[in-house]
C-alpha cells in the first residue's frame, strides 16, 4: 500500500495540507500528468473524482475549489496545460462544476463554482467549452419547474455575458427562448433573482447588436415590468443592477421614447384607475434622489442626465412636473462631489427647458448654486469647477428679462465675487467657463437690483481682464522648425484666441450694460450714498473705467494676438466694443479717436474689411467695421487738430456718403487708388465710395499713418479733381478740404502739379466763401499755395493769415532770444524761413498781414519777421520791406490824414519792424531816396499824432533816432534837415518834453527819453555837437536835479537814493565832461558831483574818481577860478570830508589851504538865475511827483559803465 501510495504521489507525513486535495481512493491510478507540479498540488483527475461524490463533505469540496481558484489564480498557464491535455477531460470537468453550482444551496461555494468557471472560460478560449456552458445553462432554465434555483445559473450567464462580452450577441440569436425564462424570473417574488435577471439583461442590452434584437422584446414586455421591479426594489443589489439596465437602456434613443412614453402615461393616469405596471420613471427616479443613500442618488442623477441628453426638451418637463429640479438644487450643498458632479450635469440639461424658468425652479435654487460654485473652487477638482461654472453660465443665459433671477443685492454681488475667485483660478479651463459665465452675468436684468454695484462690477472686469493678459503673455514652447510641435504650437494659438474672444465678448456685455444704463435714471449712482460721499460707485466713473480699461488692456491685447492671428469673430467683437465706447463716454469720445486713427486703426479695419468682407461672406464683420470707421470719422471731423470745426451742414453731408460709400469699401489700397483714378463716369454710388475712400485717407494722413503710397495717391487724388471737373461737379467742402491736403502732403520736392488740376483747384476754391472752410494747418499745405503763382496771387494773403492764426508756437520767447547762440526753431518756423528764402516776395503780404490782421495774428507775424531778419542777414530784403512799407503808410496817410491812430492797431508793430530793419543797416551807409522818403513820412505820421498815442511814437521815434545815427554824417545831416523841416514834429516834441514836469498823466518814461534823445540828436546836428556845452542849460540840468532830489528826500529818502542812482545820472555826467580839458571845474558839474556824493552813489561816480578829481583840482591853478566854481570846489571837498571819503589827506589839506588862502570874491559872472529857478522849482516839483508814480526803475536808454578820465 505505501508502495502504491508512493508509486501515487501520494503526500508522505508532515504533508495533510496536499493530502485534503487529493482523493485517496483513487489517486493512486491517475497518472502524474494530471498533478500540479507546484503548491497547490491539486490533480485534476481526483477533483474531477471528487466533486461529484455525495459521501465527501461539502466543506472539503469547498476547499479544493478554493485551491484550484488559487492555483489559476497564480499559475493560470500551468493550470491551463493541466486542463487542456484532453478535451473530453476539459469539457467532463466543466459539466461537473456546472453541475455542483446547480446543485449546491450553499452561497459561497456557487460563488467559487462561477468564479472557476469564468476564469476556466475565459483563459481556455474554446468555442466548443462555451458553447457546451451556454448549452448546460439553457437546458437548466428549461427543465427548471420553478425560478427558485435559477439564481445560480442566471448569475452564472450575467458573469459569463460580462466576461465575453460577445457572447450576448450568440445568446440572444441562438438561445432566444431564454428571454421568456429571464421574464420569469423578473416577476419572481426574489429579489436575488430580480437582481440576477437584470444584471444579465444589462448584459445583454449593452450589446447594440442584442439591443437591437431585443427591442421588440422590451417594448413589449420587458418595460412595464422592467419600471415595477425598479420601483419596487427594496434591496440594494436589486436597486443598483436595475439601475445598471437602465443604464444600458438609457444609450439608445427608441427606449428611451418606449420608457418616457410608459411615464408620461403613468403621469396621466395618476389618481385614475389604469393598466396594472404602468411606472412613471421621472417618479421612480425621484424617489432614488430622495434616498439617503449617495450611491442610489449618483445613479438616479445620471440616469436623468441620460435620458435627457437625448432630447432635453422632448423629456426635461416630465422632470420639471415631477418637481426634481428642487430636490437637485439641494444637493448641491452635499459633501460629495460625485453628487454634486452628477446634479450640475443633470441640471444642465433641463436648464435648456423654458419651462425650467417659468417655474421659478432657477430663482429658488440660485442660492445654492452661487454656494456651491463657493465651496467647489475650494477644492482641487477642476471637472467640478468646470460643470458649476458651466451650469451657472447657462442659468444666467437662459434666464427670462421679465423674471427676476437675483432677488437681492447682497446675492447679486456673491455671484460676482464667486465668479472673480473662478476666473483668477490658475487652470486654463476653469478660467474659461468662468469668463463665459461672467459674460453672461452683465445682464441688465441681472443688474438692476438696486443699488448698482458699479465697484463690484470693476472688479470682475479686472479680475477677468488681468487673467487674460496673463495667457495672452505666456511664452510659447516654440522648437526647432519642421518638429511635430509646430502643431501644439498652433493649437495653444488657438486656444489663446478663444480665451480672448470670450474674455471680449464679457467687456462687450459691460459696455453694452452701461449703455443700457445710461437711460436709467436710477442707476446713474448709488441712491443710498450719502450727499456728503465721495461718488466713486456711479456709471460716469464705470464708464471712464471702461474706456480705460479697453485703453490700456484690451486693445494690447488684440493687437498683440493679431500679430500671430487674426479671427474675423473676435474683431467684430472687438471692433463693436470701440464703437459701443464712442456711446459710453461721449465727453471722450474725440480723444479717444484721435488716438484709434494716430494708432494705424483705419489702417487695420480696412485691411480686415479687405481681407474677410470681399465678398458676402462675413456680413456681420463688415458691418461692425463700417459703423466703427463712420462713428470714429464723424468724431474727427467734429474735433478737428489741424482745422476749422464743420458747420452743421458739413457734417450732415458727410455722415450721409459715409453710410452709404463704407460699407462698399473691401478691397484694399492698390485697388482703391485705382478706383479713386477712374476718369470715366462715376454713377452717384461709386462717387460716395470714392469720398467716403478718399476721406479715410485724409484723416488717416493727418494722424500720421501713411499706408498708402504717396506718389501713387498724388497720382489718384488729381485724377479724381479732374473727374469731378469733368463732370460738373463740386465736391462736399469736407472732401475738397481732403483733397488739398493730401496733394500738399504727398507733393514731392522736385514734382509739381499739372496745369489743368491748378485750374481746377482754383476754380473749386473760388467757389468757397471763405478758405478757411478747407484749410488744414500744416507747413506743406502753406508750401502748396505759395509755390503756385496762381494760387499765390489769389490765395496767399488769406492762406498766410489762416497759417499765423493757427500758428500755437510761443513766439514771443523766440523774440527774446538773442541771436548769438539761440535754441533751434520751431520745425513750423523753418519751413516758413526756406519759402521766405527762395521767394522774398512773400515778406510783402506778410507786411499787408501785419498792417490788416487780427492784433494777435500780426504780432506773430512780427515777430517770425524779426526772427527771419536775425537768422538770415545775408538776405538782403531792407529795400523789399521799406519800400512795401512807405506804400502803406502813404495810403494810411492819405485815407486818415487827420488822426492816423484810428487807422490801424498794428501801424506800431509795423514801425518797430521798420526800426528793426533800419538798425541793420551799417553806420557808414548813405541814406537813399526811399530812406528820405521814409523819414519824411514817419515825420508827417508824428506830426499828426499826439503825445498820448505812445504806441506809435514810441517805434517812430525808434526809427527816426537811428536814421539819425546809423549813416554817414553826410546823410546825417540831410536828415537832420529833413526832420527839422516838418513843424508838426517839432511841436510834438515840444509838447511831449512839457509833459516830463506835468502833474497827473503822462507818457511812458521811455517815450519821454526817447523824446529827449530825438531832441540832443537835433540840437547836436543843429549846433554842431554844442548842445552840452550851453551853461545856461547846463545849470538848469543841475539846479532842476537839486530841486528834485531836495523835496524827493523830504517825501521819501529811498525814493532819492534810488532816482540818484539812475544809470542817466552818468550818462548826464559824461555830457556835462564833454568839453576838453579841466572841464570838471565847473561850477555846475562840481555842484552835481557834490550831489552825487552826498547821495553816496557811488554807481554814478565812484570812490576812486572822487580821489581822481582832488587829484586834478589840487594840481590846478585855483586863482583861475570864479568864486562860483572855487565855492563849489570848496562844497565838493566838505562833502567828501564829511562822508569819510578821503583816501589821501595829504591832498585835501593841500586844496583845502589853497582855497582858504584865496579871498572869495562876491562878484561873480553867472547866468541870470533869477530868471530860471521859478521854473526849475516848478520843474522839479512836477518831476517829483511823476517820479514817485514810477514802479521802481526807470525807462531811459541805460548808459555802460566808463571809467571817467579828468585832466588838469
Amino acid at each position: 500500500m505505501s508502495v502504491r501510495n508512493a508509486a501515487a504521489g501520494l503526500p508522505g507525513p508532515g504533508r495533510d495540507e496536499d493530502t485534503t486535495l487529493l482523493f485517496e481512493r483513487a489517486h493512486y491510478r491517475h497518472d502524474p500528468c494530471w498533478l500540479l507540479p507546484v503548491p497547490p498540488r491539486v490533480c485534476l483527475a481526483c477533483m474531477v473524482e471528487l466533486l461529484p461524490e455525495p459521501c465527501v463533505s461539502l466543506v472539503r469540496k469547498k476547499h479544493v475549489l478554493s485551491c484550484f481558484r488559487d492555483a489559476l489564480l497564480r499559475h493560470a498557464s500551468l493550470v491551463m496545460q493541466l486542463v487542456a491535455q484532453d478535451q473530453r477531460i476539459c469539457i467532463h470537468f466543466i459539466s461537473m462544476l456546472f453541475g455542483l453550482l446547480c446543485n449546491v444551496e450553499d452561497g459561497s461555494v456557487t460563488d467559487l463554482c462561477i468564479e472557476v468557471l469564468i476564469q476556466l472560460t475565459t483563459q481556455l478560449k474554446l468555442e466548443q467549452i462555451i458553447h457546451c456552458l451556454l448549452d448546460e445553462c439553457h437546458k437548466e432554465l428549461c427543465n427548471m419547474p420553478s425560478m427558485r434555483g435559477s439564481l445560480a445559473t442566471l448569475t452564472l450567464l450575467g458573469k459569463l455575458v460580462d466576461a465575453v462580452p460577445p457572447l450576448a450577441d450568440k445568446l440572444v440569436m441562438e438561445h432566444s427562448d431564454l428571454m421568456e425564462h429571464l421574464l420569469r424570473g423578473l416577476v419572481y417574488p426574489n429579489e436575488g433573482v430580480q437582481a440576477s435577471v437584470c444584471y444579465l439583461y444589462g448584459k445583454l442590452y449593452s450589446s447594440p447588436v442584442a439591443a437591437e434584437i431585443l427591442s421588440g422584446h422590451f417594448r413589449e414586455k420587458l418595460c412595464p415590468l422592467f419600471l415595477s421591479t425598479l420601483d419596487g426594489a427594496q434591496t440594494k443589489e436589486l436597486q443598483i443592477n436595475c439601475l445598471g439596465l437602465l443604464r444600458q437602456l438609457l444609450k439608445y434613443d427608441l427606449f428611451v421614447s418606449v420608457i418616457m412614453n410608459k411615464s408620461v402615461l403613468a403621469d396621466s393616469t395618476e389618481g385614475v384607475e389604469g393598466p396594472p405596471g404602468e411606472t412613471s420613471l421621472p417618479l421612480v427616479l425621484k424617489k432614488l434622489l430622495l434616498s439617503r443613500d449617495e450611491t442610489l442618488q449618483v445613479a438616479s442623477a445620471h440616469c436623468m442626465t441620460a435620458v435627457l441628453v437625448h432630447s432635453p426638451l422632448k423629456h426635461a418637463p416630465a422632470f420639471i412636473h415631477a418637481d426634481i429640479p428642487e430636490f437637485l438644487f439641494e444637493h448641491l450643498s452635499s459633501s460629495s462631489e460625485v453628487l454634486v458632479w452628477s446634479s450640475y450635469n443633470c441640471l444642465i440639461l433641463l436648464a435648456e427647458e423654458p419651462l425650467f424658468f417659468s417655474k421659478c425652479h432657477t430663482v429658488y435654487g440660485i442660492e445654492s448654486v452661487v454656494r456651491s460654485l463657493q465651496g467647489s473652487l475650494r477644492m482641487n477638482n477642476t471637472e467640478l469647477h468646470k460643470q458649476g461654472l458651466l451650469l451657472f453660465a447657462e442659468i444666467l443665459t437662459r434666464q427670462p428679462e421679465e423674471i427676476k433671477l437675483f432677488t437681492s443685492s447682497a446675492m447679486c454681488r456673491d455671484a460676482g465675487r464667486a465668479l472673480q475667485e473662478a476666473v483668477s483660478s490658475p487652470v486654463l479651463e476653469v478660467a474659461a467657463e468662468a469668463v463665459k459665465a461672467i459674460s453672461a452675468f452683465l445682464r441688465k436684468d441681472h443688474q438692476s437690483v438696486p443699488p448698482v454695484q458699479y465697484r463690484e462690477l470693476r472688479a470682475l472686469l479686472e479680475a477677468m481682464l488681468s487673467r487674460c493678459a496673463d495667457f495672452s503673455q505666456t511664452p510659447l514652447n516654440r522648437r526647432p522648425l519642421g518638429h511635430a510641435s509646430s502643431r501644439d504650437s498652433e493649437k495653444s494659438i488657438l486656444r489663446r484666441g478663444k480665451f480672448l474672444l470670450s474674455t471680449l465678448e464679457g467687456f462687450r456685455n459691460a459696455c453694452r450694460l452701461a449703455v443700457e444704463f445710461q437711460s436709467e435714471p436710477s442707476a446713474q449712482e448709488n441712491p443710498f450714498t450719502a450727499p456728503s460721499a465721495e461718488k466713486e460707485d456711479t456709471l460716469e466713473d464705470f464708464s471712464e473705467f471702461l474706456l480705460t480699461a479697453c485703453d490700456s488692456l484690451c486693445i494690447p491685447m488684440v493687437m498683440r494676438h493679431s500679430e500671430q492671428a487674426t479671427h474675423p469673430d473676435l474683431m467684430e467683437v472687438f471692433l463693436s466694443i470701440l464703437h459701443s465706447l464712442f456711446v459710453i463716454a461721449p465727453h471722450m469720445k474725440e480723444k479717444f479717436s484721435k488716438k484709434l486713427a494716430s494708432s494705424s486703426f483705419i489702417r487695420l479695419t480696412l485691411e480686415l474689411k479687405a481681407r474677410f468682407c470681399n465678398s458676402l461672406s462675413h456680413s456681420a464683420l463688415n458691418q461692425v467695421c463700417s459703423n466703427f470707421l463712420y462713428c470714429m470719422s464723424l468724431n474727427l471731423l467734429s474735433a478737428p487738430e489741424k482745422t476749422g470745426p464743420p458747420s452743421q451742414e458739413e457734417l450732415s453731408v458727410a455722415s450721409a456718403f459715409l453710410q452709404q460709400g463704407l460699407p462698399q469699401i473691401s478691397s484694399r489700397s492698390p485697388e482703391s487708388l485705382a478706383f479713386l483714378s477712374d476718369r470715366q463716369y462715376v454713377e452717384g454710388t461709386a462717387r460716395q465710395r470714392q469720398y467716403s475712400t478718399l476721406l479715410l485717407f485724409y484723416l488717416a494722413y493727418i494722424h500720421e499713418d501713411r499706408f498708402v503710397s504717396e506718389a501713387e495717391l498724388f497720382v489718384a487724388v488729381q485724377s479724381f479733381l479732374l473727374s469731378l471737373q469733368d463732370q460738373g461737379e463740386r465736391p462736399p467742402l469736407v472732401v475738397f478740404r481732403a483733397s488739398i491736403y493730401l496733394l500738399a502732403i504727398c507733393q514731392d520736392k522736385d514734382g509739381a502739379l499739372d496745369e489743368s488740376v491748378v485750374s481746377a483747384i482754383r476754380k473749386f476754391l473760388e467757389d468757397i466763401p471763405d478758405l478757411h472752410l478747407v484749410y488744414t494747418h500744416h507747413p506743406l499745405l502753406l508750401r502748396f499755395f505759395l509755390s503756385y503763382p496762381e494760387l499765390m496771387s489769389r490765395f496767399g494773403h488769406r492762406v498766410l493769415e489762416l497759417w499765423f492764426s493757427w500758428e500755437e508756437s510761443s513766439y514771443e520767447e523766440l523774440d527774446d532770444v538773442p541771436s548769438a547762440g539761440q535754441s533751434p526753431l520751431p520745425a513750423s518756423l523753418t519751413a516758413l524761413f526756406r519759402m521766405l528764402r527762395s521767394s522774398p516776395s512773400i515778406l510783402l503780404i506778410l507786411l499787408d498781414l501785419i498792417y490788416s490782421s487780427p492784433v494777435d495774428t500780426a504780432r506773430k507775424v512780427v515777430i517770425v519777421l524779426r526772427t527771419f531778419l536775425r537768422k538770415n542777414e545775408d538776405v538782403e530784403v531792407s529795400g523789399l520791406i521799406r519800400g512795401h512799407f512807405l506804400l502803406i503808410l502813404q495810403q494810411l496817410l492819405m485815407e486818415h490824414g487827420a488822426s492816423p491812430s484810428g487807422a490801424s492797431g498794428n501801424l506800431p508793430l509795423l514801425l518797430s519792424l521798420l526800426s528793426l530793419v533800419q538798425l541793420k543797416n551799417t553806420s557808414e551807409q548813405e541814406l537813399d531816396s526811399m530812406a528820405m522818403k521814409l523819414l519824411h513820412q514817419v515825420s508827417k505820421l508824428c506830426g499828426k499824432c499826439g503825445p498820448a498815442d505812445v504806441d506809435i511814437l514810441q517805434p517812430a521815434f525808434n526809427f527816426l533816432y537811428w536814421s539819425l545815427h546809423q549813416t554817414t554824417p553826410s546823410s546825417q545831416k540831410r536828415a537832420a534837415a529833413v526832420l527839422l523841416s516838418s513843424t508838426a514834429l517839432i511841436e510834438l516834441l515840444e509838447k511831449t518834453l512839457v509833459l516830463t514836469w506835468t502833474k497827473g498823466a503822462s507818457p511812458s518814461t521811455t517815450l519821454l527819453c526817447s523824446a529827449w534823445l530825438l531832441t540832443a540828436s537835433f540840437s547836436a546836428q543843429q549846433h554842431d555837437g554844442s548842445l552840452q556845452k550851453d551853461p545856461l542849460l547846463s545849470y538848469a540840468c543841475v539846479g532842476c536835479l537839486e530841486a528834485l532830489l531836495d523835496y524827493l528826500h523830504a517825501r521819501s529818502p529811498d525814493i532819492a537814493f534810488h532816482v540818484v542812482s539812475q544809470p542817466w545820472n552818468r550818462f548826464l555826467l559824461f555830457t556835462l565832461l564833454d568839453v576838453g580839458e579841466s572841464s570838471f571845474l565847473r561850477p555846475e558839474i562840481l555842484r552835481f558831483m557834490t550831489l552825487l556824493v552826498r547821495f553816496q552813489s557811488s554807481s554814478v561816480l565812484s570812490h576812486e574818481e572822487v580821489g581822481h578829481v582832488l587829484q586834478a583840482a589840487a594840481l590846478a591853478d585855483l586863482s583861475t577860478l570864479s568864486n562860483n566854481t572855487r565855492q563849489a570846489l570848496h562844497g565838493f571837498l566838505l562833502q567828501v570830508q564829511s562822508m569819510g571819503l578821503l583816501a589821501d589827506h595829504t591832498t585835501a589839506h593841500t586844496l583845502q589851504a589853497s582855497l582858504e588862502g584865496l579871498t572869495l570874491s562876491s562878484s561873480s559872472t553867472q547866468p541870470p538865475l533869477d530868471m530860471l529857478y521859478p521854473f526849475l522849482h516848478l520843474g522839479a516839483l512836477a518831476w517829483a511827483r511823476f517820479c514817485c508814480q514810477l514802479p521802481g526803475r526807470g525807462g531811459c536808454i541805460p548808459v555802460p559803465h566808463q571809467r571817467l578820465t579828468f585832466v588838469t
